[in-house]
């Protein structure tokens, strides 16, 4: 059974953890859990550390459960947040819990037979049998006000002005319950978490001490930041989502490839499962040629093929080889439509009716005319650029003016237009 803890530690993913769970790990296989609020109908990669941290446990040979939290998504984490969620329906929450329990499969073994086989669980599944009288009377009564005031995450939202609703504010005594409910019923003794709920992990370990007189054991692991500071997970677009219809495995790809070195060197050891040995041996490669980003490359590799597989890694890899290296006629038509848009997202694009398409005469009259001139003002200027060189038509150079349109329809409707190095344009064709 491989150390869990020195695991984490040699990954930078250990932040803290009460000290008698070395112990508690060490007496054989134990089983944790890991909340996660279904506040949309996919993770995205700010989840990917708290997945990693139950993958590891599970390869380190114990049982992780991952919980959906039907219940407590219906109120809302306080934590660390500035002002109070909105509130989701039922029928809203099951469609994100369903989403949700479907991406956690591509990291976590579920396979019946295994012994330390992951679990699913959702909390509305035990929350929704209490009232409120039974609630505040088996569970809130073993909790003080002034423990619940003392935890950080009370605090900060207090002191910031904003206030903190009743519904919020029971928010860690539900998690506290969770908690308990799966270590009396499930030998749930450890809690795992992002550093942004150790009040809440440790209000569980109270519940189960006070409750019981039990012992049960917490382990956090760092919120993740970028070295300049910014957000982890954000782009200028928003959020990357596991879910492909939300961000496409190539700009999925892209973003683990442009992530800086400094992060690259930390990001690798977090959301990959390469040894240290390998990790160690590509950071001296790439400190002996970063221009070739080797670092950025593995990582965005390994966590693509993670969570989409390896054809949307390989479609990935030669999208970016076309935008940013050479590629052929072949690798443009070797693109899915999804990833071709992707690729030349905000290009101008003109369009085309098929009969007109049908009746051009010629590549320049294409180029300049028939597209309104959004490629080119006009004949003049399409055919000086087309003798000079500088023209691509689905990256096949075009040399004569007077050349009639043979390139293929990519996709059955586009055509790529390249003038110069850098400057490209769809042509659809409707």
């Amino acid at each position: 059974m491989n150390n869990f803890i020195e695991e984490l530690r040699w990954r930078g993913m250990l932040q803290d953890m009460t000290p008698e769970i070395v112990d508690y790990l060490n007496k054989g296989m134990s089983s944790a859990y890991l909340g996660f609020d279904p506040t949309a109908d996919s993770l995205h990669i700010g989840h990917l550390v708290g997945v990693m941290t139950l993958l590891h446990f599970q390869r380190a040979g114990h049982k992780p459960y991952a919980l959906v939290g039907g219940a407590t998504g219906m109120i809302g984490d306080p934590s660390f947040k500035s002002a109070e969620r909105n509130l989701l329906d039922k029928a809203t929450l099951d469609h994100n819990v369903a989403c949700l329990q479907e991406q956690l499969s591509h990291f976590l073994d579920f396979s019946e037979g295994k012994q330390n086989k992951a679990e699913l669980v959702n909390n509305y599944d035990w929350m929704s049998q209490f009232s409120f009288l039974e609630f505040i009377r088996d569970v809130g009564k073993y909790i003080t006000v002034n423990y619940m005031m003392a935890k950080d995450s009370v605090k900060r939202r207090l002191e910031d002005g904003n206030g903190l609703s009743f519904t919020e504010f029971s928010y860690q005594l539900i998690q506290g319950y969770d908690f308990y409910h799966l270590w009396k019923n499930n030998n749930v003794a450890i809690q795992l978490g992002g550093s942004d709920q150790w009040g809440n992990i440790v209000t569980g370990t109270e519940l189960i001490r006070k409750k019981e007189g039990g012992s049960a054991y917490a382990l956090t692991v760092p919120l993740i930041t970028k070295a300049d500071g910014t957000k982890f997970g954000k782009t200028e677009s928003g959020s990357v989502w596991l879910d492909p219809e939300k961000t496409s495995p190539y700009a999925f790809y892209q973003f683990w490839l442009n992530v800086s070195d400094e992060d690259a060197a930390k990001y690798i050891r977090i959301f990959t499962v390469l040894d240290r040995e390998t990790i160690e041996g590509l950071e001296k490669e790439h400190l002996e040629a970063p221009h070739l980003r080797l670092l950025q490359k593995e990582i965005a590799k390994q966590v693509t093929i993670m969570v989409h597989g390896e054809n949307e890694y390989n479609m990935a890899v030669k999208a970016s080889e076309i935008l940013f290296g050479k590629s052929s006629t072949e690798d443009l038509a070797g693109l899915d439509e999804r990833t071709f848009l992707q690729v030349f997202e905000g290009v101008p694009q003109a369009e085309i009716l098929k009969s007109d398409f049908d009746a051009i005469a010629n590549v320049t009259d294409l180029l300049s005319e028939n597209t309104n001139g959004i490629i080119f003002p006009s004949k003049g200027e399409a055919r000086k650029m087309i003798q000079g060189g500088g023209v691509a038509v689905n990256k096949e150079k075009i040399n004569d003016p007077n050349a009639a349109v043979s390139q293929t329809l990519l996709q059955g409707k586009y055509l790529l237009v390249q003038k110069g190095k850098k400057n490209y344009y769809i042509i659809k064709v409707n």
